[in-house]
């Protein structure tokens, strides 16, 4: 916790307030309103948002030892104050949760009911909003042992005022020896991870992303440390360096994105006057202002800012992957490693999840980068990648230049990846995710973190992409039939179904350039045909598909279909049936995966 500072609370001066006045509201506000005001400078200023959010809780620690005081409590009382959760961990934003506990050595309630609700009241006339509960040390086991956020809530607690004693026998009775083993509670954490990263459609690219909850955000972070905690006992970040879980590189890189969000959580809060951990529009440019970013030629403030926003949670969310599979094979399968079996002479498997045979091998076989998501493309058993083969290719990704993008044996494996039966959508968003995909076709890493201003989309340009990838797997599948009868039907019809694959992840490649996104697209696509030797049939269809990928949405909802010039037209410009399926099932791939809610039986 930060060091006595006078300007953010004189204790002197507040004690003279007091004793000038009747009431201690009057202090206590003026205080609380002080702090506010030097933070929020401070943070306008430029100041270290670690200090400022750690300042934040010493300030509320000091106020509420103040109130708690007031109390006259005598000193053998067995009753205490502690924070718990985020402010447990010494950590406060403008409006975040003041979480507290007011934790008694037995259930006897009622020998403290009255100051407790004195002490709550003056809380609430001063206008601290604090989220409290009071429970006895047995009652707080129970409660643990029952629901997983009480204990994760429980592990991150201080003591404010009173005997520490009672923290720590609380601390005993709900200890990994008591409840809750880590391996337990990393599949509970992992459980529920996966049903948070759900509601908000497991991307970190939503438009609108919520800076703590969304994939890649402040809550990804946490739960790393929580699920750390559990295992290994106290543990910061940096202690897991000591335990192989980071690189010293990596451990940075954490921080300095965590620094970055919190800013931005800040300034959320700072802006909204109120708890808002969602990155609405109408706050985006505000915030782009206030953390320095300018409009430049190319790009508005707003876009910069938010291009930097999306590739920090990508980061983060790259780093959260490998962080878990290491817990994964530490927690779960710790001492049961079982017998590598060879796919092979590069690569093998070790309890479903794909490794390297030997360190070097990037190095040595830089084909290798991409072959390891064409073998988990061609074999959908593997579960994933071992932690230090993710490690592995994030450290050799470099490798990948223009020289490694024209080598026959990397254009052959890129297509080889398009052709498989299934793992298309999820082995590139692997790609994405471990920053291979970018490195490989710059144009795509231009897209990364794309914004794109409009009312119809709720994605990133990449994130649309990737999701659009995702809807034409899907058209193959026969519950979903129904839904999409004729894109179901057509799919399975397409001659080569590949291209559309590949004029998907082509069809919105020129955004964020300026001018026409289809025909900038299509020159990229061209010269990725070319480099990729694809027959000049192949190269014509995607060509043709990436320049016209509008047309049929356009004509369908903007044009007078009773016109029979209108339909001459299309007709014209399609050209043929075999045309006219490919586009038609990229139109409805692309509608929907631009936002599902647009798609009903109309369109």
């Amino acid at each position: 916790m930060p060091q006595v500072d006078s300007k953010l609370f004189d204790r002197g001066q507040f004690q003279a307030e007091l004793a000038l006045k009747s009431s201690p509201i009057g202090a206590f506000k003026k205080a609380i309103r002080r702090a506010h005001e030097v933070l929020d400078a401070r943070f306008k200023e430029g100041c270290n948002v670690r200090r400022l959010v750690e300042d934040r809780a010493w300030f509320t620690d000091q106020i509420l030892r103040e109130a708690w005081d007031r109390l006259e409590w005598c000193e053998d009382a067995d009753i205490a104050l502690l924070a718990v959760g985020g402010y447990g961990r010494g950590e406060l934003h403008p409006y975040s949760d003041i979480d507290l506990l007011i934790l008694l050595d037995s259930a006897d309630h009622e020998t403290f009911r009255e100051p407790i609700e004195r002490f709550l009241t003056l809380l609430w006339d001063i206008g601290l909003e604090v989220g409290q509960s009071v429970r006895s040390v047995d009652e707080c086991a129970e409660e643990a042992r029952a629901d997983l956020t009480v204990v994760t809530n429980l592990m991150e607690s201080r003591t404010i005022a009173g005997p520490e004693r009672l923290r720590q026998r609380m601390q005993d009775v709900t200890s990994t020896a008591q409840m809750w083993p880590s391996k337990q509670f990393f599949l509970a954490k992992r459980k529920e991870q996966r049903a948070r990263h759900a509601k908000y459609n497991d991307t970190e690219y939503n438009l609108e992303p919520n800076v703590k909850g969304s994939p890649g955000g402040l809550r990804d972070i946490q739960t790393i440390l929580w699920v750390a905690r559990r295992h290994f006992g106290t543990l910061n970040l940096h202690a897991m360096v000591g335990q192989g879980f980071f690189l010293e590189s990596e451990y940075a890189l954490l921080v300095s994105s965590q620094e970055f969000l919190w800013k931005v959580r800040y300034a959320l809060h700072m802006l909204a006057g109120r708890a808002e951990d969602r990155l609405l529009f109408d706050h985006q440019g505000d915030i782009a202002r206030l953390l320095g970013y300018e409009d430049g030629n190319a790009k508005l403030a707003i876009e910069r800012f938010m291009q930097k926003y999306y590739r920090v949670v990508m980061g983060i969310a790259e780093l959260s992957d490998l962080i878990k599979q290491h817990f994964e094979e530490e927690i779960l399968r710790a001492g049961q490693s079982g017998q590598a079996q060879p796919l092979n002479s590069r690569f093998q498997l070790r309890d479903g999840y794909i490794e390297v045979t030997h360190p070097n091998v990037f190095k040595r076989t830089p084909f290798a980068i991409l072959e390891i998501f064409v073998l988990m493309a061609q074999h959908p058993e593997i579960k994933g990648v071992c932690a230090d083969t993710i490690r592995l290719l994030r450290d050799h990704r470099h490798l990948i230049d223009d020289e490694f993008r024209n080598d026959i044996r990397n254009t052959s494996l890129f297509i080889e990846l398009f052709k498989t039966p299934q793992g298309i959508h999820r082995n590139l968003r692997r790609m994405n995710r471990y920053g291979i995909l970018g490195r490989y076709l710059p144009e795509f890493g231009h897209i990364v973190g794309q914004m794109q201003h409009d009312l119809f989309h709720i994605y990133t340009v990449d994130a649309h992409t990737l999701n659009l990838i995702k809807y034409l797997r899907k058209f193959k599948w026969t519950e979903l039939a129904e839904k999409f009868p004729l894109a179901s039907k057509l799919i399975g019809k397409l001659p080569k179904p590949e291209l559309i694959y590949l004029a998907g992840l082509y069809h919105d490649i020129g955004k964020g350039r300026g001018g026409d996104h289809s025909a900038l697209g299509a020159v990229d696509a061209e010269a990725f045909c070319i480099r990729h030797q694809l027959p000049n049939w192949d190269t014509k269809l995607i060509v043709w598909l990436v320049q016209n990928h509008l047309v049929m949405s356009t004509t369908a909802q903007r044009k007078d279909l009773s016109d029979p010039q209108v339909i001459y037209d299309f007709a014209r410009l399609v050209g043929d049936q075999t045309r006219l399926d490919y586009l038609y099932v990229l139109t409805v791939a692309d509608i929907n995966a631009t936002n599902p809610s647009l798609w009903n039986s109309w369109r």
